[in-house]
């Protein structure tokens, strides 16, 4: 093909990845939504065991999906912190129907990190977004409703 040329590889990519292990598990949303979600975790020692930083990603009807995030959260684990991306309702293997407010994917936001908080024992999160992901306002109240201890990045 006309497109033959050598694709750069990092000597260290095998190595760093092998520092962190990934799983996939799918949680439940508040209105009942399968969010498939994937948790990255550090092979060795976890730096603050009592957080978890949960990804989420961009406008799911613009193509946002939490495999965009899938390096930043590669990053996370092999620098030694617990990290989860997920995709929104009706994104990737999720249930459910995207909508064009985003009103819906903050109950989903909602149902993963509280779902981090009771299954994966820690109990605060640290939300980091770009684009529809990022926190705005009314984002951020609906999610201290649930008495989430929220830090922004």
């Amino acid at each position: 093909s006309r497109f033959d040329f050598p694709i750069p590889r990092s000597p260290n990519f095998l190595s760093l990845s092998l520092q962190m292990s990934s799983e996939s598990v799918t949680v439940q949303g508040i209105d009942g939504v399968n969010l498939r979600t994937r948790i990255f975790r550090p092979r060795d020692e976890i730096k603050d065991e009592n957080l978890g930083i949960v990804l989420v990603h961009p406008y799911s009807v613009l193509g946002g999906c939490q495999a965009l995030l899938r390096g930043m959260a590669t990053g996370l684990a092999n620098a030694g912190y617990l990290a989860v991306t997920f995709d929104t309702r009706g994104v990737g293997r999720s249930t459910g129907s995207k909508s064009l407010t985003g009103f819906a994917e903050v109950k989903d936001v909602i149902s993963v990190c509280k779902w981090v908080c009771e299954n994966l024992s820690v109990n605060r999160i640290l939300l980091v977004g770009s684009s529809a992901g990022n926190l705005s306002q009314p984002f951020l109240r609906r999610l201290l409703e649930v008495n989430l201890l929220i830090e922004l990045w």
